[in-house]
């Protein structure tokens, strides 16, 4: 199995917000009994730091996160129906966790 991670972007948001509380609490407990979910959140304001101070801006066109096991890329793409954000028209930006 490979660990991704689901970085939802802002863009395609237009459900209301109840509707979307109810399609997360199913995408998410989907995932679950699939065995496929380990973690997410929302994600809220933030900075970037280094070590002389603030860096660059930070990203705001990201606002959660979804950590899932897949067995493959496309098996990862194919979890992301049903989930809100992707639903809505908006942008899932999917990464591989490597591991060490």
């Amino acid at each position: 199995m490979i660990d991704f991670m689901f970085l939802m972007h802002t863009d395609g948001r237009e459900q209301a917000a109840g509707a979307e509380d109810e399609a997360w609490e199913r995408y998410i407990q989907g995932l679950k009994h699939a065995g496929h979910f380990e973690g997410g959140s929302a994600i809220g304001a933030g900075i970037c730091v280094n070590k002389s101070g603030l860096s660059v801006a930070v990203s705001t066109h990201i606002d959660g996160f979804i950590k899932i096991r897949a067995e493959s890329w496309d098996q990862a793409r194919e979890l992301l129906a049903g989930n809100p954000v992707f639903e809505a028209g908006g942008t899932i930006e999917i990464r591989e966790l490597p591991r060490t």
